[in-house]
């Protein structure tokens, strides 16, 4: 996943664009960047690496340097940006958060037109650049953001800085939000509405799928109305989110309390106690005990003064370390008690194996996991989540490998709830993972959590079901 931030202002924005991008720092551990214009200076821009530092600390000895009363931010968890490219368009800046399916083929059409990329990503082209060329094939930038929207298969929300203006653009289908934020001085466009409070932005405006605004100090301007269709991620209530961050005007936190309130209302297990798996857990948790009326308790506390983020780093086997040693397990919770655990997802399950694993050495009597969301069994086509992992990595395709003794597999059938082989699935991964139960979330009643119809949320990576 990626996050950015951008800001026109009448005064200078610097510091309003490095607090507003930090505050996309959940979103992303790879690279991050941010760019300004002033006339004094012209552009300015720095990119660094996250893998070994956090944003703020990369980025601070640079802020100094930097002026200008418009600039953007961006933090990913692929490629670095924005990307500074001229052209016949003039000079500018663009940032995305984007999936590209079809990269290699739009790879190979620029490279028969004898063009060439300069910056790489993973070993391979940056998608950012790519985008970038496809804005630049235009006579101008709404025409090329229309491009960028009739060529890349997956998901592309963009900002573009120019000497002048902003220009932001959301995904074609709203698979990821961009929102506007407005005060006294200025605009803001951001990712995450939790970058606005603390810098006295107001949410103005939630652009719809495909609507392109145009932001400059004396306003904003609709370049290109909204889409009619909408799919936006579910994920991102589920787990991506910040808590107080708001997408189609729907908060994060009190959707994840819906979560737990509706999987609480299915179950009738006994317990000690309910407790959230950090940090993303947590709202399910409160959500679930306070409509069971059990004590919420913490069995786990998140050692923050060295281990605060979740993704942190990008190599998987340390990931997992690093997963495992932020969490310290409080004895006199859990001890001869039965405990209700609540969190947004089982992915893989590497993660949470070794935490049940921690709480049977604690002398915990029984482990009752609840899952915010239905099992993930299909692997996500227009988001960077879980990218670098195969199918067969996911815990229910490693269950249904089990119960079929093959490697290939219908997970048509393992996700449909009134079916035999969903139930098998289900008590495969609890073995698997060594929980005295398991329950996952019903999609009926993540929909109803989140209060948007169904047709509006992508849920491809629960039963499969996608627009192109």
């Amino acid at each position: 996943m990626s996050g950015f931030f951008g800001c026109v202002s009448k005064s200078d924005c610097v510091y309003d664009v490095f607090y507003g991008t930090d505050y996309h720092s959940h979103l992303g551990t790879k690279r991050a960047g941010m760019a300004f214009y002033s006339e004094e200076k012209g552009f300015q821009r720095a990119i660094h690496s996250l893998e070994d530092g956090y944003f703020r600390n990369k980025f601070e000895n640079d802020v100094p340097g930097f002026s200008g009363s418009i600039g953007i931010g961006v933090i990913s968890d692929t490629e670095a940006q924005p990307i500074q490219v001229t052209t016949h368009l003039g000079r500018f800046a663009v940032a995305s958060v984007s999936k590209i399916i079809n990269q290699t083929e739009l790879e190979t059409y620029f490279l028969k037109k004898h063009q060439t990329f300069a910056e790489t990503s993973q070993g391979s082209v940056n998608p950012t650049e790519l985008i970038a060329k496809l804005i630049a094939e235009s006579d101008d930038f709404l025409s090329g953001i229309e491009n960028v929207y009739k060529r890349v298969k997956g998901s592309c929300s963009l900002i573009i800085l120019t000497e002048d203006y902003i220009i932001a653009a959301r995904d074609k289908l709203g698979r990821t939000p961009v929102i506007l934020g407005k005060r006294e001085d200025g605009l803001a466009v951001a990712f995450e509405t939790c970058s606005f409070p603390n810098l006295s932005f107001e949410i103005e405006k939630f652009l719809g799928p495909g609507e392109v605004v145009k932001l400059t100090r004396e306003g904003y301007e609709q370049l290109r109305k909204p889409n009619d269709r909408m799919q936006i991620c579910s994920f991102l209530w589920v787990y991506y989110g910040y808590p107080p961050s708001f997408y189609e005007n729907i908060n994060v936190d009190e959707t994840r309390y819906n979560c737990g309130a509706a999987l609480a209302k299915r179950d009738n297990v006994e317990a000690d106690f309910v407790a959230g798996i950090p940090d993303s857990g947590i709202g399910h948790a409160i959500g679930y005990s306070n409509s069971k009326h059990i004590p919420l308790k913490r069995p786990y506390t998140k050692y923050t003064p060295t281990w605060p983020r979740s993704f942190m780093p990008q190599n998987q086997v340390t990931r997992d370390l690093v997963a495992r040693m932020k969490l310290i397990t409080n004895q006199s919770v859990v001890k001869d008690k039965r405990g209700v655990f609540l969190d947004d997802s089982i992915v893989r399950g590497t993660q949470l194996k070794d935490n049940v694993r921690d709480l049977h050495a604690a002398g915990i009597r029984e482990i009752h996991m609840r899952i915010a969301c239905p099992p993930l069994t299909y692997p996500c086509e227009f988001l960077n989540f879980s990218r670098s992992r195969s199918n067969l990595d996911l815990a229910t395709h490693k269950a249904v490998r089990q119960i079929e003794g093959k490697d290939e597999f219908d997970m048509k059938e393992y996700s449909d709830i009134s079916n035999g082989k969903y139930c098998a699935m289900v008590e495969q991964i609890r073995k698997n993972l060594n929980l005295t139960s398991l329950v996952y979330q019903k999609l009926d009643d993540l929909v109803d959590a989140i209060g948007l119809p169904k047709e509006k949320l992508c849920t491809h990576c629960w039963d499969g079901s996608s627009y192109t």
